[in-house]
């Protein structure tokens, strides 16, 4: 009897221990098998791409520099989000398409767009397209067949005050140039 138990109690420890091994197993192929993926994925709140002309670079999706050396007044960007993901250049590559915006001291909130894209060695962001001050973002598209980055936001109706809630829908259109430069379409 006693080595009935005996035997019971070994099968089912084998039993625990091979379900605990493939359990292991599921879980460790879930996970990259080294750090090849983590390096081709973009992360919008920690990069650099130009606005006006100036480098901004991201940290934890924000970037604070002073407007003059010595000033109080700052600038002020912030990664917004709304990303989309597509090959925009035509290279069969995944770009991804952000927003950020950017406060210079008034009571302005600039809104960009950016892409980066996708290239062998990693990401290389294009320049910042404005699309406008204190509008509402809704979405943001890639067309890969039309090689298009769209845009959609609501603004205010034409002779309305910068006070008012925005409320008329819009598309901006934008494309990047063979030179990697966001740029706007005539719609």
């Amino acid at each position: 009897m006693k080595k009935k138990i005996i035997l019971i109690l070994f099968i089912v420890l084998v039993g625990l221990l091979i379900y605990s091994d493939i359990k292991k197993t599921r879980v460790d192929n879930s996970k990259p098998k080294n750090d090849t993926v983590a390096q081709n994925i973009f992360d919008g709140k920690n990069s650099t791409f130009i606005i006006n002309g100036e480098n901004v670079t991201l940290k934890n999706g924000a970037s604070e520099t002073e407007v003059a050396p010595g000033s109080a007044s700052k600038i002020i960007t912030r990664y917004f989000g709304n990303e989309s993901y597509g090959d925009l250049n035509g290279d069969g590559l995944q770009d991804v398409a952000f927003l950020v915006t950017q406060e210079t001291g008034g009571s302005g909130i600039f809104y960009y767009a950016v892409v980066a894209l996708k290239t062998a060695n990693g990401y290389k962001t294009t320049n910042a397209f404005f699309i406008g001050d204190r509008i509402a973002p809704q979405t943001t598209e890639i067309n890969t067949s039309a090689k298009e980055l769209y845009v959609n936001f609501a603004e205010r109706k034409p002779g309305e005050p910068m006070t008012a809630q925005p409320s008329q829908g819009a598309t901006l259109y934008l494309k990047v140039t063979p030179a990697g430069v966001l740029e706007g379409l005539m719609n």
